[in-house]
C-alpha cells in the first residue's frame, strides 16, 4: 500500500475521531437530536482506522484499494471540518440558547449536515465492503435467508469471484512480461504443491502473449527430474523449429540452423544455440522447477541478449523463486497474484521498468528553487555543512588539496574557478571548508560567500556581498568594485544555475593583478565552462566518494562513531554489501540510509528487510532519480505521524532556516501533536523535530551562537525537499504559489504557501478564486510581498495565518481578522506597518499563538483578554530610535507654538497625500494615533507593550511577553494569578513597582524564562534587592537582564536549575565578586557577559578563579577596555566554545584603544573553538593578539581552532 495515502489517511482520521469523541460534540448531537448519527461516525470511523492499519501492513499496490484510501481521507476531512465548525461555532451556548425559536434554523442546518456526514461515511465504508479491498472486510453470509437462496446466490458469487481473481492473476503476470526493460528478466511464479490454479494461469498468459507475437521465440518447457541439459535444449530447440516452420516456412537460414541442431541429437552444440538466440527476444517457460542447481545448470544456457528476453518460472519452493527473479546480492519484489490463496510472482523491479516504476514522478533536474524577497539571508548558511559534516573528512581530503592548490597556484590575474558535478555529491560542503581553512583564509585581503537564491536578484546580491565585506554599519554607503579595488580577494558563488546570472554580475568584480579568485559551484559541465573562460584547468569536478570512504562513511552514520565495517559481524557486513553498492558513492545517499539504518536495530533481519525495498535504481541508472529511491526508503520508514510532519515542510521556501518554535507552534495548531497524558502537545511535537534530525530527514542548524536544546531551527536538504513537494502534491496536501499563480486542476487542498510574487498577480485573482477551494484551506502561509485578495471571507476553516516577515501588510489588510473563528496561530512578526490589532480580535476564540514581535503594536486591544485558549503570545514593538530623542524633549517641543503648527500641517500633508503601496489615509493616521503620539506622549521606552486589565482570564497562557509595566503597575496583579507562566519578559521595572513585582514572581512557580529590560540611567538599579524570605521560581532556567544593575541580586545565588544567563548593559561594579557568585552556579551551561555588563572595567582586570564554572559549555565575553583576561588551571572544566567580543571605548570625545592580554587558555581542558567577535579587529596590533592566542591554544591538548572577525 502506498506509504503517503496511509499515513496522510490515518493522520486525518486520528483528528476526526478526536472531535467525533469529544464531549461538546456528544451535547451538541444530544440537544439536536442526532446522537445516533454521531455514535455511527464515530464507530465507522474507528473501523476506517483499522482498515487503513490493515492496508499498510498488506504493503498492497493495488490502484482500487489507493484510491479507496484517498476517499476515506476525504471523507475524514469532512467530518472533521464539519465536526469541528460545530465546536467553534456552538461551543458555550447556554442550555437556553437550544430553546430559543430564533435558533430554529441553525439547528435543522446542522442536523441536515449531520445526516450527510453520516451518508457520506456510509458510502465510503459500504465501498470497501462491496470491492472487498482490505482482508477481513468481507461480509458474512445472513443466515436468517432461505438456505436454497443463499446457496445458489453464494455459489453463483463464488464462481464468478473465482473467475474474476484468476483473469486478474493473468493480467498481472502479463503485465509484469511486458515490462519494458530491455535486460533479460525472470518471474519466478511461486504456489503450493498440486495447486493447479497456478499452470492454469501460467499457460493462460503464455497464450495470450504468444498470439501478440511480441518475442520471437516462445517456448513452454515441463522439466523432467533429474535434468539433462542436453534434452533439455532439444526440447527448447524442437518447440523453436515447429513455430517457426508455421510462420516463416523452411527456407529461411533460422529454420537451417534449428534443423541442423535437431539432427545432432546427443551432441547439440550449445554456440549455435547462443547464436541463434543472440539477435532475438525469447519467452521461455520453465514449469515445476525443483531445486537452484537445476536453475544454475539452465541459466547459463540461456544468454542475456538486450532484446527484452523473459524467462517464466514455475516452482513449489519459495527459496527457488527467490533466487531465480533475484541474485545472490539483491533480493526480488513479490506480488500476491491471487487473493486468499498462496501464489506469488517474484521479480526484479529494476529502474528502467515500464510498470509501476517511477513514470509519474517528475524529474529533480526540474528547478524548483525559490527564496523569500527579503534578501536576509543571502549568505550560505552552515546547513549543508551540517548535513555533510561525516563525509567533511571522509574522502575529501584530495579534493580539498587539489582545489586549495588551485587557488594558491597560478597568475596574479583574477582567476574563476568553477567546481562542478551532480546535485548532492557535497559541492557547498567542500567549498565552505576549502573557504574556511586557516591556509586560505590568510591569502586574501578580502573574502565573501554567498548562495545564489531564486528568483536571481542582482543588488541583494551585491549588497549581501557588501555586508560580508565591509563593516555592517558602513556597507550601504560603498560599493563593491571600490571595496575590492586593489585587494587581494576571495569570493565563492554558490549554486549558480544559468550563464546568464554569471552574466549579470562578472563585471562587478574589479580585475585586479593581486592574485584575487572566485569559485563557482555549479551543477552544470556547460556552465562551468562559460564561467572559467573555458579553461579546462580552472575547472575541477567532484565525482563520487570511492568504495572504501564510502563504506567509512557509512559505518560513521549507522553507527554514530568511526568504527571498521569489516570488523562487524559477517552477516551484516553481507547485507551492507548491496546498501553500499545501490548508494554507489553519493554522500547524500550513504549519509541518509546511514541515518535510517542508526534509528533501527543493527540486525541482518533489519539491513535484508532494507534491501528488501530499495530499487535497484542507484545501480542502472546513476542520475538523480536514483537518489530520490534511496530517499523515499527513508521516508517509507517513517511512522505515519512522522510523514505529515516531513510534508508539511514542503509549506517552506528552499534553502531557508526554519524556526523550531515557529514550525512546533504550527503543527500543534494543524492538530499534529495533540496533549498526552502527563506530555504537552508542544512537548510531543518538539519530539518530533528531534526524530526528524535524527533520522537526517531535517538538517539541524542554529540561528543563536548556541541552543541549549541543541537545535532552535532547521532546513531541508533540497533532494528531500522535492520528494515531500511530490508527495504533498500526491495528496493535495499542498499548493504552492511561486512568482505567480501558474495555476492546474487542484483538488481539494488544505495549504497554501506563496511566495516571490510578481507584480502581474491581480490578472489571476479570478484564476485563483475558481481553481482554488478556499473554504477548505486550513493554512495560508506568505513569503514576500502581501496582495489583499490573498485572503478571503471563504476561508472560513483557517487555523494558521502566517505572515511573518511579509511585506507590505497594513492594518486595513488584517481589519477582518476576526471572522476567521477556526485560527489557532496567527504571526505577524516583522510586518512592521501593523500598528493596531482590531477589535475583532476578541471573537478568534480558538486562538493559541499571537505573534505580533516586529510590529508598531505599542497596545494591545481590550477584547484580546476573551482569547481564553491563548498559550502563546509575543509583542515587542519596533521603534526606531528617533521616537525616544522625541520623547526627551518634549516638554521643550509642547511650549513651542510653531512647533505645533507645523506638526498639524505637516500631519495634514501626509493624510492628504494619495496612498502608495497599499498604504490608505487610515492606516497613516493609525499610525500617528496609536503608535507615534502614544509613544511619545506615554513616553514608553519601545521595550513592550501595555497589556490590558484582565489579563488573568488567560489562564492557559505558558508564553508571554513583553509587557511594559511601568505605565500601568496593577498588570502586576493579572500577570501574578497566571501561573501556569513557562516564560516571562517585563519591561519598564522600577523602584515604585518592584515590590510587587517580587511578589507576581514568587507566585510563578512554574517559571523556566524571565527576561527583564529597563534602559535608562536608574535603569534595574535596586529594583531586584529583596529580604531573605524572597524565594525565586526554583524551576527557572534562563535569565536575562538588560540594564543598570550596579549589583547582582543576592537571590542569583539561589538559581540552582539555571543553565543560562544573559547580562547586557548591568553596570556590574564589583566583578570579581559578581564572577564569584555565577562561578557557583552549578547548572550554568550558557553564559553571555555583553556590552557594558561591568561597570569601570576600564584597564582593569578579569579573573576566573580555579574550580569556578564547572558546567559552563559556552561563554560570551565582552572584554572591551580590559586589560588582562584570566583563565585560572582548574576554571571551566567543560567549556567548548569562547566567543570574545570588544567594543571600542569612546573616552573624552576620543576613541580609546586598549590592548588586552590573555593568558589560561592552553588549560581550557574541552575547549574546541575561540571566536573572535567586534571592532576591535584592525584598530590595533591585532596580528600580536592573533600570535598570543594561537600560542596558548597551540599549548592546549585539544588543539582548538581559532576563528578571527569578519
Amino acid at each position: 500500500m502506498e506509504a503517503t495515502a496511509v499515513s496522510i489517511g490515518r493522520s486525518v482520521l486520528k483528528g476526526a475521531l478526536g472531535f467525533a469523541k469529544s464531549t461538546l460534540v456528544e451535547e451538541v448531537s444530544l440537544q439536536l437530536g442526532v446522537q445516533r448519527d454521531q455514535a455511527f461516525i464515530r464507530d465507522e470511523l474507528e473501523m476506517m482506522n483499522s482498515f487503513l492499519m490493515a492496508a499498510n501492513d498488506e504493503k498492497d499496490d493495488n490502484k482500487v484499494v489507493r484510491t479507496w484510501v484517498k476517499q476515506v481521507r476525504d471523507v475524514a476531512y469532512d467530518v472533521e471540518d464539519c465536526l469541528q465548525d460545530f465546536a467553534v461555532r456552538l461551543g458555550g451556548k447556554s442550555s437556553s440558547w437550544w430553546l430559543s425559536p430564533h435558533t430554529l434554523w441553525e439547528r435543522r442546518r446542522i442536523a441536515k449536515q449531520m445526516k450527510e456526514l453520516r451518508g457520506k461515511v456510509e458510502d465510503v465504508s459500504q465501498r470497501n465492503m462491496r470491492y472487498q479491498l482490505i482482508k477481513g472486510s468481507k461480509p458474512t453470509v445472513a443466515t436468517n435467508v432461505a438456505p436454497s437462496n443463499s446457496t445458489a446466490r453464494a455459489t453463483m458469487s463464488g464462481a464468478h469471484e473465482e473467475r474474476w481473481q484468476h483473469d486478474k492473476a493473468v493480467a498481472g503476470l502479463v503485465r509484469l512480461v511486458k515490462t519494458k526493460v530491455d535486460e533479460c528478466r525472470v518471474i519466478a511464479v511461486w504456489g503450493t504443491s498440486g495447486d493447479l490454479r497456478e499452470t492454469s494461469i501460467i499457460r493462460e498468459a503464455y497464450d495470450h502473449i504468444k498470439r501478440s507475437k511480441k518475442f520471437e521465440c516462445c517456448a513452454w518447457i515441463d522439466l523432467m527430474h533429474p535434468l539433462n541439459p542436453t534434452k533439455f535444449l532439444q526440447t527448447i530447440v524442437r518447440q523453436l523449429y515447429i513455430r517457426s516452420l508455421q510462420e516463416a516456412g523452411e527456407a529461411t537460414p533460422g529454420c537451417q540452423l534449428l534443423r541442423s541442431m535437431l539432427m545432432k541429437e546427443d551432441h547439440l552444440d550449445y554456440d549455435d544455440f547462443n547464436k541463434y538466440l543472440s539477435d532475438k527476444g525469447y519467452l521461455i517457460v520453465l514449469n515445476d522447477l525443483s531445486t537452484t542447481e537445476e536453475w544454475k545448470q539452465i541459466k547459463r544456457h540461456l544468454p542475456d541478449n538486450k532484446k527484452g528476453s523473459r524467462i517464466i518460472v514455475s516452482t513449489h519452493q519459495v527459496e527457488v523463486a527467490s533466487l531465480c527473479a533475484g541474485t545472490e546480492e539483491v533480493a526480488p519484489e513479490h506480488v500476491q497474484l491471487f487473493a486468499d490463496h498462496a501464489l506469488y510472482a517474484f521479480h526484479f523491479k529494476g529502474a528502467k521498468d515500464g510498470i509501476d516504476s517511477m513514470e509519474h514522478s517528475p524529474s529533480l533536474h526540474e528547478d524548483t528553487r525559490y527564496s523569500s524577497e527579503e534578501g536576509k539571508n543571502l549568505t550560505r548558511t552552515d546547513t549543508m555543512v551540517t548535513f555533510f559534516k561525516e563525509s567533511e573528512i571522509v574522502g575529501r581530503v584530495d579534493d580539498r588539496n587539489k582545489i586549495i592548490e588551485l587557488i594558491s597556484k597560478g597568475s596574479q590575474q583574477l582567476e574563476k574557478i568553477s567546481v562542478w558535478g551532480m546535485g548532492g555529491i557535497g559541492k557547498t560542503t567542500l567549498i565552505q571548508n576549502v573557504y574556511r581553512s586557516e591556509k586560505v583564509k590568510k591569502m586574501f585581503d578580502k573574502h565573501a560567500c554567498v548562495t545564489i537564491m531564486r528568483p536571481f536578484n542582482l543588488n541583494d546580491l551585491l549588497m549581501s556581498l557588501v555586508r560580508q565585506l565591509e563593516d555592517s554599519k558602513t556597507s550601504g554607503e560603498k560599493e563593491l568594485a571600490s571595496i575590492l579595488e586593489g585587494k587581494k580577494y576571495l569570493i565563492v558563488l554558490d549554486d549558480v544555475l544559468f550563464t546568464t546570472e554569471w552574466d549579470a554580475i562578472e563585471s562587478y568584480f574589479p580585475a585586479t593583478e593581486t592574485g584575487s579568485r572566485i569559485i563557482i559551484t555549479t551543477r552544470h559541465e556547460s556552465i562551468a565552462k562559460h564561467c572559467s573562460g573555458d579553461q579546462q584547468g580552472k575547472m575541477y569536478q567532484l565525482n563520487r566518494l570511492g568504495d572504501n570512504d564510502a563504506k567509512n562513511l557509512f559505518a560513521k552514520k549507522v553507527f554514530k562513531e568511526s568504527v571498521n565495517l569489516d570488523q562487524q559481524d559477517l552477516e551484516l557486513i553481507k547485507e551492507a554489501k548491496p546498501i553500499l553498492k545501490k548508494c554507489n558513492g553519493l554522500p547524500l545517499a550513504i549519509v541518509t540510509i546511514g541515518g535510517f539504518l542508526a534509528s533501527r536495530p543493527k540486525t541482518t533481519l533489519e539491513w535484508r528487510k532494507l534491501n528488501e525495498h530499495i530499487s535497484a535504481e542507484l545501480e542502472t541508472n546513476p542520475g538523480l532519480e536514483a537518489i530520490r529511491a534511496v530517499l523515499n526508503i527513508s521516508y517509507d520508514g517513517l511512522p505515519y505521524h512522522l510523514k505529515s510532519c516531513f510534508l508539511y515542510l514542503s509549506i517552506f521556501p528552499e534553502d531557508g532556516k526554519i524556526s523550531r518554535k515557529r514550525l512546533v507552534r504550527r503543527w500543534c495548531a494543524e492538530g499534529y501533536s495533540r496533549e498526552l497524558w502527563d506530555k504537552s502537545a508542544e512537548e510531543i511535537a518538539n519530539n518530533y523535530f528531534f526524530e526528524l534530525i535524527d533520522r537526517s530527514m531535517i538538517l539541524p542548524t542554529q540561528n543563536s551562537t548556541y541552543s541549549s536544546r541543541g537545535a532552535d531551527s532547521c532546513q531541508i536538504h533540497d533532494i528531500m525537499r522535492e520528494i515531500a513537494i511530490l508527495k504533498s502534491k500526491e495528496e493535495n496536501l499542498v499548493l504552492r504559489l511561486e512568482g505567480g499563480p501558474r495555476l492546474y486542476n487542484h483538488d481539494t487542498v488544505r495549504h497554501i504557501s506563496i511566495t516571490n510574487i510578481s507584480e502581474d498577480w491581480e490578472t489571476d485573482v479570478d484564476e485563483l478564486k475558481t481553481t482554488v477551494d478556499m473554504s477548505r484551506i486550513r493554512s495560508l502561509t506568505v513569503f514576500g510581498m502581501w496582495r489583499p485578495f490573498f485572503i478571503s471571507d471563504k476561508m472560513q476553516l483557517l487555523q494558521v495565518l502566517d505572515l511573518e516577515d511579509t511585506k507590505g501588510v497594513y492594518d486595513h489588510h488584517i481589519k477582518q481578522i476576526g471572522k476567521l473563528l477556526h485560527l489557532r496561530y496567527l504571526s505577524l512578526r516583522g510586518c512592521g506597518n501593523i500598528t493596531y490589532l482590531p477589535d475583532s480580535l476578541g471573537n478568534l476564540r480558538q486562538l493559541e499563538t499571537l505573534d505580533v514581535r516586529g510590529t508598531c503594536i505599542l497596545r494591545l486591544q481590550k477584547t484580546i483578554i476573551n482569547l481564553r485558549k491563548l498559550k502563546y503570545l509575543r509583542a515587542v514593538p519596533e521603534l526606531s530610535d528617533p521616537y525616544e530623542d522625541i520623547a526627551e524633549k518634549l516638554p521643550e517641543l509642547i511650549r513651542n507654538r510653531l512647533c505645533i503648527s507645523a506638526t498639524a500641517l505637516l500631519a495634514l500633508c501626509v493624510l492628504c497625500s494619495p496612498s502608495d503601496q497599499g498604504i490608505s489615509t487610515r492606516d497613516l493616521c493609525t499610525l500617528c494615533c496609536c503608535s507615534i503620539l502614544p509613544a511619545i506622549a506615554m513616553r514608553l521606552d519601545g521595550n513592550g507593550v501595555v497589556a490590558p486589565r484582565g489579563l488573568r482570564r488567560l489562564t492557559a497562557l505558558h508564553t508571554l511577553g513583553v509587557v511594559d509595566i511601568s505605565w500601568q503597575p496593577s498588570i502586576l496583579q493579572d500577570i501574578k494569578r497566571l501561573i501556569q507562566l513557562r516564560k516571562l519578559g517585563v519591561s519598564g521595572v522600577n523602584k515604585k513597582n518592584s515590590k510587587k513585582f517580587l511578589s507576581a514572581l514568587v507566585a510563578l512557580s512554574r517559571l523556566e524564562s524571565l527576561s527583564l529590560i529597563s534602559k535608562g540611567k536608574p535603569g534595574l538599579w535596586g529594583c531586584l534587592d529583596a529580604d531573605e524570605k524572597f524565594s525565586p521560581p526554583k524551576n527557572l532556567k534562563t535569565l536575562k537582564l538588560q540594564g543598570n544593575l550596579v549589583e547582582l541580586p543576592k537571590w542569583i545565588g539561589q538559581l540552582n536549575n539555571l543553565v543560562k544567563l544573559k547580562l547586557s548593559e548591568t553596570g556590574l561594579k564589583d566583578h570579581d565578586a559578581a564572577i564569584q557568585v555565577l562561578g557557583k552556579l552549578r547548572n550554568l551551561t550558557i553564559l553571555c557577559l555583553l556590552g557594558k555588563s561591568f561597570h569601570s572595567l576600564e584597564g582593569g582586570e578579569l579573573n576566573f578563579s580555579e574550580g569556578s564554572f564547572k558546567s559552563l559549555v559556552v561563554l560570551e565575553l565582552d572584554f572591551s577596555g580590559s586589560k588582562c583576561v584570566k583563565f585560572q588551571q582548574g576554571a571551566f572544566h567543560n567549556l567548548e566554545l569562547l566567543e570574545l567580543h570588544c567594543e571600542l571605548l569612546e573616552l573624552s570625545g576620543h576613541i580609546e584603544e586598549v590592548e588586552t592580554k590573555f593568558s589560561g587558555l592552553e588549560f581550557l581542558p574541552r575547549i574546541k573553538e575561540v571566536r573572535l567577535q567586534g571592532y576591535f579587529y584592525g584598530f590595533y596590533d591585532t596580528r600580536k593578539l592573533m600570535e598570543d592566542l594561537l600560542a596558548q591554544l597551540s599549548e592546549n591538548p585539544k588543539k582548538p581552532i581559532l576563528k578571527p572577525s569578519g
